[in-house]
């Protein structure tokens, strides 16, 4: 049995040193509008039964005639085989060993673009991580996505991708064609200024179709839509988003606000689009917009964090937050009342996570150490953001693959759990505590980064893969260890701080205090908030009324 650490030691072990998913979220941001000149994305994998690991491929090399499996990403179904590449990179994550990083979110469109031939082989998920394996640069990516589903099939709905390198990043959404074979689709690049996002609603409306350098589409992109009766206007109206997309009350809201919450993060005119998202104007929000600020990594993990505070969204102030403010609600996400449709609140950070990210890539250093994926499992609120480079070779222990039905307390995805379902229930309680070691953990990760580069340079420099490699690995699992004991600690701590409705007393280090006689002191009882007292009183009169 682990011992349960004092408060105060849990920090103090902090300052280590060492060298379908379905309804995800991508926020993205231009080279030209972060702070250190890397291009960065995230995503957030919001499945309710994916379980929160770390992908990992090999590098190869492949004879001619040998080919490749595909199963579906989603349930593991087969798909078919494609001819292999002579070449595959390295993959950790989402991102290969050129610091090319490709996310997604699904949003369906019309449904009789399904796929009914039978024999499409590619789905959203393997078409990541084959061109992952294939591709070094984002355009080579579109382009190598495009060309993989117009010769195998495409087995999925409608889906935007992110796909960012070093230099630049690109939007690309892509529907099925039903009965005929592959898919339609559009890529419009971000400029380096300006930040952008989806979240399961399609989101490339009109844009010049003849500028080569920005937008990328297949060529029947239009004629598709014309022959199926989908668009009738001039090709100058075009817009892929209303074309093939639905947009409703409900899919603004519980898809559109989350890019518009980030987006208000960095300007202070977005909230204009507020009525877009709330469904009292028909004036959309644009694909992306120039901030008034740089975007840090540590803004992009808090905006990965985000459960709309600040805006008439807010999650922990009407009656469904409870009487601890829990910024969460469980599904379904709609109910009826009077014969009246009424919603819940959908927002970045969500407890179905099975894992996410923010990656970076940074053209200024050699790619083994540009490309860095902080890398969490579960609930964006409450992971840590650990750093794994993108020549990374050994999957940590702590992030290998697991089963959602198989508690495991050396896993870094059930610790997490373990905590973040701790505060569901207590949160405005727990979350000080949370946060003092995510906080702490992510500071420490952050901080080393300069020193821990300039070793990861020197070696690569040197023309020293295999001491890089080790360097990385090593650096790699000392970090998910970290994090995951210091988790597994601290679910402990909360159990036993806040066992039983009480809440026991901490000195400001957060040991527990004893008495002079060596006893614990008597706990304090929080019992519930105001709101909570006068609607038991409303609901039911006069019945506990002392009399």
């Amino acid at each position: 049995m682990r011992q349960i650490l004092s408060y105060g030691a849990l920090l103090a072990a902090l300052s280590f040193g060492t060298m379908n998913a379905e309804a995800c979220t991508n926020l993205i941001a231009g080279k030209g509008a972060t702070t250190d000149g890397s291009v960065m994305m995230t995503y957030s994998a919001d499945s309710h039964n994916l379980y929160g690991h770390l992908h990992h491929a090999a590098a190869g090399k492949h004879s001619k005639g040998e080919t490749r499996k595909i199963y579906e990403w989603d349930t593991n179904k087969p798909l078919g085989e494609i001819p292999e590449a002579p070449e595959t990179y390295n993959v950790v994550g989402n991102m290969n060993e050129h610091q090319l990083v490709i996310g997604e979110s699904t949003w369906g469109g019309r449904e009789e673009l399904a796929d009914t031939t039978g024999q499409a082989a590619m789905d959203y998920g393997s078409l990541i991580y084959v061109t992952l394996e294939r591709a070094k640069t984002a355009r080579e990516a579109v382009e190598m996505m495009g060309d993989l589903v117009e010769k195998h099939g495409y087995a999925s709905e409608g889906e935007s991708f992110t796909i960012a390198d070093k230099n630049e990043v690109w939007v690309m959404e892509m529907i099925g064609k039903g009965a005929e074979k592959g898919a339609v689709w559009i890529a419009v690049r971000i400029p380096d200024n300006a930040i952008s996002g989806h979240a399961n609603e399609p989101r490339i409306r009109k844009v010049d179709m003849k500028d080569k350098k920005n937008v990328l589409h297949s060529k029947d992109v239009i004629s598709f839509a014309r022959k199926r009766g989908y668009f009738t206007g001039k090709d100058e109206d075009f817009s892929f988003a209303d074309v093939y997309g639905e947009h409703d009350a409900s899919t603004r809201r519980g898809c559109d606000a989350r890019v518009w919450s980030y987006f208000r993060r960095f300007n202070k005119d977005a909230d204009k689009y507020y009525d877009w998202c709330n469904g009292t104007s028909d004036e959309p929000m644009p694909l992306y917009i120039i901030p008034d600020r740089k975007v840090s990594l540590a803004e992009m993990q808090e905006s990965m964090r985000d459960h709309f505070e600040g805006t008439p969204f807010e999650m922990t102030s009407d009656i469904g937050a409870g009487p601890y403010h829990v910024p969460y609600r469980w599904r379904p996400m709609e109910y009826e009342v009077d014969g009246k449709k009424y919603c819940m609140e959908r927002a970045i950070a969500t407890q179905q996570t099975g894992w996410s990210y923010v990656s970076q890539s940074r053209d200024w250093l050699p790619d083994a150490v540009g490309g860095v994926l902080w890398f969490g499992t579960d609930d964006t609120n409450t992971t840590v953001y650990m750093p794994f480079y993108c020549g990374m070779t050994e999957v940590p222990s702590e992030l290998t693959a697991g089963d959602i039905n198989t508690l495991s307390l050396d896993a870094n995805f059930w610790v997490n759990n373990i905590i973040a379902n701790q505060a569901y229930y207590r949160y405005d309680q727990m979350i000080p505590d949370i946060r003092k070691v995510q906080g702490g953990l992510e500071k420490s990760f952050q901080e080393s980064r300069p020193e821990v580069e300039k070793v990861l340079v020197g070696l690569v420099e040197s023309g020293n893969p295999d001491a890089y490699r080790e360097a990385v690995n090593k650096e790699g699992a000392a970090i998910a260890k970290n994090a995951t004991d210091a988790y597994r600690d601290l679910a402990g701590y909360l159990f036993v701080k806040f066992m039983d409705g009480n809440q026991k007393k901490t000195d400001e280090e957060g040991n527990f205090i004893k008495s002079e006689y060596g006893i614990p002191v008597y706990p304090t009882f929080p019992g519930y908030d105001k709101t909570y007292y006068e609607n038991i009183v409303k609901t039911t009169g006069d019945h506990f009324l002392l009399k």
